[in-house]
């Protein structure tokens, strides 16, 4: 909208034109409070976005306050771009993860990608180089074609982008459910290290001050993108959707080295990422943060069309773009420093003392709101919640066992469902050892990477089973933490943090609200009890379509330890001989299970049974028999339980099978998804000592040599007898299969 088309404030008002932005009557007449008179077209827009749930947390800052956010290891938790841990020797490793989910619906590639590049900026604007990429997918039934799309067109572009600016993908999970039909959950995650000297803040401090700008142009792209990620999608194929941010890896890798080089001048004082809401976002936060304020000059800004007005500059959200505060009379050397890179820097205002954030546009003063008002004053709702009338309903449930009439034929069919089948159809496309120090790559518990110049790597996963949180919130929030947890322990690391992405409906319907703050007070627990405190996040409300809400979603990503790279454990077996293990018993866990909602179509009943204590005993006594030397291989059991992860052991070890013996009833023993359980193997050099420390491990068989997989039941009759190839033929090729389908 050019300029003199912009209503004037009597017509924003009078008309209420904010609404279109996404304000209410009340937060309207909030911000003329905080003016004391009524704001202009650019004014309103800065409220908007800034006060937007995506930007504000106006719904969630309540709950997420009940987050265990500190621990002796957390130099920095939430509040800056990422949260950074200790990991020793001077070094810390930096994380984060950030939703696209709204973009990934309406412009699947691009929004995948731009939230590879915005997680990335997230990461390196902290001072940390990034080294992996973790992604956490949710698409809807890939035999429908918009889903099919959305799938692929996703995972190619997470895939340009993290393979142009040359970062590895080396974890993540896909998981598929109707619930995410046409409305996809893309939750990004990346992971960076820093010596402690290098962390930065995002600050703008010191009177007078410079301002400049760094990156690519700043376009008519992503406006309001912020807005349109705090409200529900409507599936209108005449719908109009504001024109999508492009992103550009190559320059963004060019903008990373620079600001990499940057952060070792002491010119630098702070620096942000222009994310969600842009301009306005980066320039209010940093000077509410420092208590300073910040006065630009936005005919200054390097802009890639002609004629922009001030709120659409402000509130673009082009790519790759930085903003930072230079100390005065040093802005030369920045503009040289990035020249180097082939990169624009340049000057655009500079730090006051009044608080304010003030812009000028073609010699007038086009907006002048309070920093503080935008970046820290916006209303925070209590909001209703009420228990839903189906969670009482499903826990009056007496919990069954599904009718399985053909164990082998039905564990073929449950390694044939997208949720489980091979993830290699996608993770192919990624460069999974760019920079050469990947040492465990996607396809494993979880992925590792080498810490360089120590002997020491960083485990990572992303974790969330959405069906048991939507069963029952409070447990599944803290199964969520535990399996990401169990993914590391079993990959040889010890859990050190998590980052979040909590994806969920509205937060006006009671019961959504409800469905937040039960499942956040579940990972709260679950993350006092396994020593993994909340250093960072993200909350993506009003994930819904058509007025029809996702499954609550609260994706966990956690960052482990691995304390020296030779307890790095992977999941397959290693060699004929070995002894299989079992830690921990089967009970009648079937509720949101894969079996269920392959057997009946739907899930019901009570979510599997947690116990925290017995969680972190398991996971403490793993962790230190394979510090010990004496675990082969292992992996945690999950969807599809122990039926599924034998094969998953034997599908990478080529010429090994299996024969294993059950207690109790087999269907039960082989495809219950009771928590807190692995499985392992061990050396029968090793098996007194692993038996003396972990104490409720159960031999169950042997690796066997040849493509054999045998299951026993304790009488000794034979249940399943087939070839490693029948099973692996069912897993490998099932999406791809999907993908080629037709409607």
């Amino acid at each position: 909208m050019s300029a003199k088309h912009e209503p004037n404030a009597q017509q924003i008002k009078d008309e209420k034109l904010y609404q279109q932005m996404g304000m209410t009557d009340a937060e309207f007449d909030l911000a003329v409070k905080h003016l004391g008179r009524l704001p202009n077209y650019t004014e309103t827009g800065l409220f908007s976005a800034l006060w937007s749930e995506h930007c504000s947390y106006k719904s969630s800052k309540p709950i997420l306050s009940k987050f265990p956010t500190k621990g002796p290891r957390v130099l920095q938790g939430p509040g800056e771009g990422a949260g950074i841990v200790d990991i020793g020797d001077n070094q810390a490793a930096v994380f984060k993860m950030e939703s696209h989910n709204s973009p990934s619906a309406i412009e699947p590639f691009i929004g995948a990608a731009t939230g590879a590049g915005g997680v990335l900026r997230d990461v390196f604007s902290m001072g940390a180089r990034p080294v992996a990429l973790v992604n956490s997918l949710r698409f809807g039934d890939l035999t429908d074609k918009r889903d099919r799309f959305l799938f692929e067109e996703a995972v190619a572009g997470i895939a340009s982008y993290g393979n142009g600016i040359g970062i590895p993908t080396i974890a993540g999970e896909v998981q598929f459910d109707n619930c995410y039909s046409k409305r996809p959950l893309v939750n990004a995650m990346a992971v960076g290290l820093l010596n402690h000297e290098d962390i930065q803040k995002g600050v703008a401090a010191g009177v007078g001050n410079t301002v400049m700008y760094a990156g690519a142009t700043t376009g008519r792209d992503g406006i309001h993108g912020a807005t349109m990620s705090s409200a529900e999608l409507t599936v209108d194929e005449d719908a109009e959707f504001p024109v999508m941010q492009g992103g550009d890896p190559f320059l963004e890798k060019l903008v990373m080295d620079a600001c990499l080089e940057l952060v070792k001048s002491d010119a630098l004082i702070g620096i942000q990422d222009m994310g969600a809401a842009g301009l306005s976002s980066a320039s209010a936060e940093m000077a509410s943060s420092a208590g300073y304020g910040v006065e630009m000059n936005l005919d200054l800004v390097p802009q890639r069309e002609a004629g922009m007005t001030a709120y659409e500059m402000m509130l673009s959200e082009s790519q790759e773009r930085m903003l930072m505060v230079i100390k005065k009379g040093r802005e030369q050397e920045v503009v040289d420093l990035f020249a180097k890179y082939g990169v624009e820097a340049v000057a655009i205002g500079k730090v006051t003392d009044d608080k304010m954030l003030r812009l000028l546009h073609k010699g007038k003063i086009v907006a002048e709101v309070s920093a503080d008002a935008l970046a820290e004053e916006a209303p925070v709702y209590h909001k209703e919640s009420r228990e839903p009338a189906y969670f009482k309903a499903f826990q009056s449930m007496e919990q069954t066992e599904p009718v399985v009439s053909d164990l082998s034929e039905t564990l073929k069919a449950l390694l044939a469902r997208p949720t489980i089948a091979s993830k290699e159809w996608v993770y192919q496309q990624f460069d999974t050892h760019a920079r050469r120090n990947t040492v465990v790559a996607p396809g494993s518990s979880a992925g590792v990477i080498r810490v360089n110049g120590t002997n020491k790597g960083l485990a990572m996963t992303a974790d969330c089973n959405a069906r048991y949180v939507y069963l029952d919130p409070e447990t599944g929030g803290q199964i969520a933490v535990a399996e990401a947890a169990r993914n590391l322990i079993a990959s040889g690391a010890e859990p050190i943090a998590i980052t979040d992405c909590l994806n969920f409906g509205k937060p006006d319907n009671p019961e959504v609200f409800w469905q937040f703050e039960k499942s956040a007070e579940g990972i709260s627990e679950a993350c006092r009890k396994l020593n993994a405190p909340v250093i960072s996040g993200n909350v993506s409300m009003s994930n819904e379509v058509n007025g029809v809400a996702i499954y609550p979603t609260p994706t966990i990503g956690m960052v482990g330890l691995v304390h020296d790279l030779s307890h790095v454990t992977t999941t397959e077996f290693k060699q004929a001989g070995d002894l299989i293990y079992v830690i921990g018993e089967a009970n009648l866990d079937f509720g949101g299970s894969e079996l269920q909602q392959m057997t009946d179509g739907k899930i019901s009943g009570k979510a599997p049974a947690m116990d925290l204590d017995v969680e972190a005993a398991r996971q403490k006594s793993l962790l230190t028999a394979i510090q010990n030397g004496l675990v082969a291989s292992a992996t945690d059991l999950s969807e599809g339980g122990f039926a599924v992860a034998l094969c998953e052991k034997a599908f990478d070890a080529e010429g090994l099978g299996a024969d294993v013996t059950i207690s109790g009833s087999a269907v039960t023993a082989l495809f219950s998804e009771t928590q807190s359980r692995f499985l392992v193997t061990v050396t029968k050099e090793n098996a007194r000592q692993f038996e003396g420390m972990v104490t409720d491990a159960v031999k169950v068989g042997v690796v066997t040599e040849g493509n054999q997989l045998v299951i026993k039941n304790a009488e000794n009759a034979v249940l399943i007898d087939g070839t490693v190839e029948d099973y692996r033929s069912a897993w490998k090729g099932a999406i791809q299969c999907l993908l080629n389908s037709e409607d």
